[in-house]
């Protein structure tokens, strides 16, 4: 199974992942498209990944998450292309023998994968697409108002041209 893809998420695929005899609580979390974002209006959402870099990340995740908390099964997928609203962009999911367990391994899993896997979105809205989430190193926070851009938390690299025209790098796998 594919943890980056363009096909539609399964739920069922990340619980048969973390199923087994000794799990007495398995917690699941969508990140679904929403219509707003930041008070814009959203009409599509692209995303874009640098494909084996975003995998062997997400490995590292599922590894670190599994080892830090005893009897924990974790998985995830995200996808990746062009979502309408209401699309599932990532699903985690995690199991354990208790409750507790499943729950924060789930959360530490989707906050891990919004940190640091190497995906850009854009979001497309009345007044065009732009990236979600970069900062441009040629701008110091007090152009933000000249370019007509937000700065975000800069945790992946901006598009090629900085304010939106050409797709983030890809490698052939994506």
């Amino acid at each position: 199974m594919s943890r980056i893809r363009t096909e539609p998420l399964r739920l069922d695929e990340l619980i048969a992942a973390v199923s087994h005899p000794g799990a007495g609580g398995i917690a699941t979390f969508l990140g679904v498209v929403r219509d707003v974002n930041d008070g814009r209006s959203v009409t599509l959402l692209e995303y874009e990944a640098y494909g084996t870099m975003a995998e062997a990340e997400l490995e590292r995740i599922l590894a670190e998450i599994a080892a830090e908390i005893p009897g924990v099964r974790v998985a995830a997928t995200h996808r990746i292309g062009a979502l309408q609203i209401g699309d599932v962009a990532v699903a985690c999911a995690a199991s354990a023998p208790h409750r507790g367990e499943a729950f924060r391994g789930c959360r530490l899993l989707i906050d891990r994968i919004k940190a640091r896997l190497p995906i850009w979105k854009r979001e497309h809205g009345p007044d065009g697409p732009y990236w979600v989430g970069w900062e441009d190193a040629r701008c110091g926070g007090e152009h933000e108002e000249h370019h007509g851009h937000a700065h975000g938390h800069g945790g992946a690299a901006p598009p090629a041209d900085g304010h939106g025209g050409a797709a983030p790098p890809r490698d052939a796998g994506a």
